[in-house]
């Protein structure tokens, strides 16, 4: 998916676009794959960099994405690209989008853009909004300084977005942090289908260990077998007893780690009682690392990287790590 994605990006950045959006996103982890593709083709020699807008879609008044991330869970997750912005659009009317764009304003560190459907389409499938309803919602949205960008989705025709931009003359865009701040945030933002803060409020992280081959015999034995619904079982108990980040470890002689760890995540994507906290990706492979860490739509933790094997390996281990959006455990070796 990637490589697809990087041949089209490639594609647009020769014809001579000014800006990449990566937009309607309702799985979060398709779009990590977009970013990767994109932060792999800025990374060649001779390939211009552009701006990046990224647009999630809450598909109903849960206020979750399809695949189940709240706005903040979401922004966490795809933080890493760098967006010029992020921001909300399609499935729903301004109205309904509102709380939403709220909690995604409260999080976002860039820009944010909106652009919301003519209101909920009727029973026929068309949309009714007018464009002057829909202009005064989006000045509203303006006036209480949650937006930068503006326009509009299904539904909307060139009457409504002439009216949007009218109706947007002289408002104030939502002010911006200051670029250093952003460089110099110390807070630790992790995310599953809800985000997790590193802040001085939140004192001491439970971690739980339990989905660890080397750490339980009882996990080792289930993995080994191949019984991943009750490997489950044992994830969903550490996140019912309190633990806010889940370690999985599928290190072992006798397993396939990469595709033992590759299934596990997958099923747990499936199961928000789970994934809604982060997970800990931890092995002494590189690969595994890797390969868990794609199969989590979520900012996760790489556990570990380290110098003992040099600079050059570090480097290119590290940026892989960012690439996929991971926060890293780095460990120190005495020479």
């Amino acid at each position: 998916l990637a490589d697809c994605y990087g041949d089209q990006a490639r594609a647009l950045i020769e014809g001579g676009v000014h800006l990449l959006l990566i937009e309607t996103i309702f799985d979060t982890l398709n779009a990590k794959a977009a970013i990767y593709a994109l932060d792999r083709l800025f990374a060649e020699q001779g390939i211009r960099r552009v701006p990046i807008f990224i647009s999630g879609t809450i598909t109903d008044r849960s206020g979750r994405t399809l695949s189940g991330q709240t706005p903040p869970a979401f922004y966490t997750s795809i933080k890493h690209a760098r967006p010029f912005a992020v921001g909300l659009n399609c499935a729903l009317g301004a109205t309904e989008m509102r709380p939403f764009l709220q909690d995604l304003c409260q999080a976002a560190q860039c820009a944010v853009s909106c652009y919301p459907n003519a209101g909920l389409p009727n029973a026929l499938g068309a949309y009714d909004q007018s464009p002057e309803l829909m202009a005064k919602h989006l000045r509203a949205f303006a006036d209480e300084g949650l937006i930068n960008f503006a326009g509009g989705c299904c539904g909307t025709r060139p009457k409504h977005i002439k009216a949007i931009a009218e109706a947007l003359v002289g408002a104030k865009p939502r002010p911006l942090p200051l670029p250093n701040a952003v460089a110099h945030d110390t807070v630790l933002r992790l995310s599953g289908l809800e985000p997790l803060y590193f802040t001085k409020e939140l004192n001491f992280v439970n971690i739980g260990e339990r989905c660890n081959i080397a750490g339980s015999r009882m996990f080792a034995r289930l993995i080994r077998n191949g019984d991943f619904d009750e490997a489950l079982a044992v994830a969903r108990l550490q996140v019912e007893s309190g633990a806010q980040v889940v370690d999985v470890n599928m290190d072992e002689g006798l397993i396939d780690s990469k595709a033992a760890i590759s299934k596990f995540m997958r099923l747990v994507s499936g199961e928000p009682d789970i994934s809604k906290v982060p997970f800990m990706i931890d092995s002494s492979k590189y690969e595994v690392i890797v390969e868990g860490l794609k199969n989590f739509q979520g900012k996760s933790i790489a556990n570990s990287i380290s110098l003992k094997e040099g600079e050059e390996q570090f480097l290119q281990q590290a940026t892989e790590y960012r690439r996929l959006g991971a926060a890293v455990i780095v460990m120190a070796f005495d020479q």
